[in-house]
């Protein structure tokens, strides 16, 4: 008598992860997605790993919950796991700012924003 399970969202071989509130506008954040998009999770671990961006570490974290949603929640093979997408949004825009001469204010804003992965199953190339 309870309620029933929600759809999926995605297709029966996919799972995604969603990491919001990142501190980082999404310019310089689609840049590291661009760096993962369309390659086996491994070589895409591998690369954020060594990535020389700030924001890589959370992209990382994103990812490897991607990669452990696929695994126990929808029981994909992680070996054959590809990034599908890697989709980049606006979040909010704190607003700050700073003193300047003759009387004026210069505004700083400091924005945030967000990111979802979805991994695929894919099979093997034989």
């Amino acid at each position: 008598m309870g309620k029933e399970n929600n759809p999926r969202r995605v297709a029966e071989n996919e799972a995604f992860a969603k990491t919001k509130m990142l501190r980082t506008s999404p310019q310089k954040l689609n840049l590291v997605a661009q760096l993962i998009r369309g390659k086996k999770v491994d070589k895409a671990l591998a690369d954020l790993t060594f990535s020389h961006k700030r924001i890589a570490i959370d992209v990382k974290k994103c990812l490897q919950s991607a990669i452990a949603n696929a695994e126990n929640n929808h029981g994909l093979d992680v070996d054959n796991l590809i990034v599908a997408e890697a989709w980049v949004g606006k979040n909010l825009v704190m607003k700050r700012g700073r003193p300047r001469a003759r009387g004026r204010f210069g505004k700083i804003m400091k924005p945030f924003s967000e990111i979802t992965i979805k991994v695929r199953q894919v099979e093997e190339q034989a």
